[in-house]
């Protein structure tokens, strides 16, 4: 284990002070750090963007086509459950 250097009273008011100026910078340049963050964002071609969109349609199509299906044929199969409890209770 590494054993911190004894600081004095005074050293430890400026390391303190340091400290509140950065953070107080930090909330300052917000908006301009985030400025600079999203122009290393690298954003989709339009071209890449409408084959994505046709894609996630294409798939919400079929699958919502599946669910009916699956839908349906649970729905039949205990109609026919059904029908067939009425014929036997009778």
């Amino acid at each position: 284990m590494k054993k911190k250097p004894n600081m004095t009273a005074s050293q430890k008011i400026v390391n303190l002070n340091a400290a509140k100026k950065k953070k107080v910078k930090g909330k300052g340049n917000f908006f301009q750090d985030m400025k600079e963050e999203m122009k290393k964002v690298s954003w989709t071609s339009k071209d890449e963007l409408k084959t994505c969109g046709k894609i996630v349609i294409g798939s919400i199509f079929v699958l919502g086509i599946g669910i009916y299906l699956v839908d349906l044929f649970i729905r039949l199969t205990l109609d026919g459950v059904g029908s067939l409890v009425r014929l036997i209770g009778a």
